[in-house]
């Protein structure tokens, strides 16, 4: 039989963290203080991975305290040092290594269903083949998370035996794995995303029979591939060679074409198994989130070339919400702008106090138990097709009406603000995609340094309106820390890593041009 490496994730996480928690309960019931392997279906290890990455990055530290401040969704109301890029080095060393954690299991669907010893007993849960494809695709979306973040990481491919691709490999003698390229990475996530298309069984009616929160149908796994290439080839156009023929590609191999190919995690309506920030903000008590004034502010119509966004009342609770009436969704939305106040971003923790008084929360279409953690959406894949086509008018207006159908806008507002859209071009295409990105960061993270937009958000530097005037102050000026003049523009190496894998960390800072905060990406402006 393979060697089969059960991460630490399956272990600890397979009885804790899941979704729908009786499939994996059922699996390893026969001994569940010491799983075995080749004992676990594949199904069980998928499914854990895929809420344990959505849940290690959508938190209120992964997510809260990163990525989510500094695209400017938040503004934290107590303790405002991450704001200001102050970079929490645990946070990070744990977003990191989760990644892999994750990574690891979905590995291990592929071992299950190759391996001659367990493949059989796997099929009875789906076929072989679609669970291979599926975990491919969950591959390529995990490192896609890492080499966004950081640049050169360790890699792994199913198909592709690179000498640079060693991660995921420690029983085959890879305990310290080289830092692939980034140009290697991207190359090859195209290309797992084709073939993993490519091989799905499109005749059966589910990849998996149990446990798949994610894809239900091959032609929806297809479609997600298919859009998800789209995402990182546009990404990379210009810098990775043969982008662009995977742009058209995948386009013509089938891609979101509605709000019911969204790709999602849909927690539980209960206090067990919520949604991330729910958990984070009802049961751990870290209220410390609130919606940034200059996201309000673009979303009336304040800063921008738009007019009032009516999806401001979807991602806003009114000022005059109780954190009790978001938590039992009992306020009543109001179309008076007024009671929308973001929180100030780029203060001080010192004038936090000061300013949190009369700001809005998110709305309780965030924080709540059910909430759906999104990995790519339709919306998304509209302001794709509309850069790619010579920022095309009609997709550009189809993403925005997407985004305020998947969000519950009313019909008749949706139709009164896409009459009154400025026509489609670089800036409002892809301001637009930011406003439907909220809460999904990382990715508003990465195309904001691949586009310079939006060009909204407040720069170190800036000045903007305090909410309360301070000893007859009415403005205050964001002062990053880090000496950063701007966002960072990507995250530096786990400290840590230097006392596990040293020598291939400094290569891979010289070969990035430094692990610095401020060291660019290859695609970034």
């Amino acid at each position: 039989m393979k060697k089969l490496l059960l991460s630490l994730l399956s272990i600890v996480t397979l009885l804790t963290t899941n979704v729908s928690c009786s499939d994996q309960l059922e699996a390893i019931n026969e001994n569940p203080n010491a799983p075995a392997v080749q004992s676990i279906p594949a199904y069980a290890f998928y499914n854990n991975a895929v809420v344990f990455v959505m849940d290690q990055s959508r938190g209120s530290f992964s997510s809260g305290r990163m990525a989510l401040p500094w695209v400017q969704y938040s503004a934290q109301r107590n303790y405002t040092e991450e704001d200001r890029f102050q970079f929490r080095e645990n946070t990070n060393q744990a977003l990191y290594t989760n990644y892999y954690l994750a990574a690891k299991d979905f590995k291990t669907v592929i071992d299950l269903n190759t391996d001659a010893a367990t493949q059989a007993i796997n099929a009875a849960y789906g076929n072989n083949i679609n669970q291979i494809a599926a975990a491919r695709v969950m591959l390529a979306y995990t490192f896609l998370q890492l080499v966004d973040a950081y640049g050169d990481v360790p890699y792994y491919s199913y198909g592709n035996k690179d000498a640079d691709f060693q991660a995921l490999q420690l029983l085959d003698g890879f305990e310290k794995p080289k830092f692939a390229s980034q140009v290697k990475i991207y190359t090859d996530l195209m290309k797992e995303l084709k073939e993993a298309a490519a091989m799905v069984d499109q005749s059966e009616a589910k990849v998996f029979t149990n446990g798949d929160q994610l894809f239900k149908t091959p032609a929806k796994l297809v479609k997600f591939a298919n859009s998800l290439r789209l995402r990182i080839a546009t990404r990379v156009k210009g810098k990775v060679p043969g982008a662009e023929v995977h742009i058209a590609e995948a386009i013509a191999g089938g891609v979101m074409t509605s709000n019911s190919d969204n790709v999602g995690v849909k927690y539980e309506a209960n206090d067990i198994n919520p949604s991330p920030f729910y958990e984070d903000f009802w049961i751990s008590n870290r209220t410390d989130f609130a919606i940034s004034n200059t996201f309000v502010d673009l979303l009336k119509g304040k800063l921008g070339t738009f007019g009032v966004d009516p999806r401001l009342q979807k991602y806003a609770a009114p000022n005059t919400a109780t954190k009790t009436q978001v938590k039992n969704k009992s306020y009543v939305e109001t179309d008076d702008l007024t009671k929308y106040v973001g929180m100030p971003y780029g203060i001080t923790s010192a004038q936090a106090a000061g300013q949190r008084v009369g700001t809005s929360f998110w709305s309780s279409n965030v924080l709540k138990q059910d909430y759906t953690e999104i990995l790519m959406e339709y919306a998304e894949v509209e302001f794709l097709l509309s850069e790619n086509n010579s920022w095309n008018d009609t997709n550009y207006r189809n993403g925005v009406k997407a985004s305020m159908e998947r969000w519950g806008v009313d019909a008749a507002k949706i139709t009164a603000y896409t009459n009154t859209l400025p026509p489609a071009n670089q800036a409002n295409v892809m301001t637009q995609k930011y406003i439907a990105l909220f809460m999904q960061p990382y990715e508003a993270f990465a195309e904001y340094r691949r586009t310079g937009y939006p060009n909204t958000l407040l720069q170190p530097g800036g000045t903007y309106a305090l909410n309360n005037s301070v000893a007859g102050a009415t403005t205050y000026t964001f002062v990053a820390l880090n000496n950063l003049t701007a966002m960072p523009a990507r995250f530096t190496y786990p400290v840590n890593l230097q006392q596990l894998n040293g020598e291939n960390v400094t290569a891979a800072a010289t070969a990035i041009g430094g692990d610095k905060l401020n060291t660019k990406l290859i695609w970034a402006k």
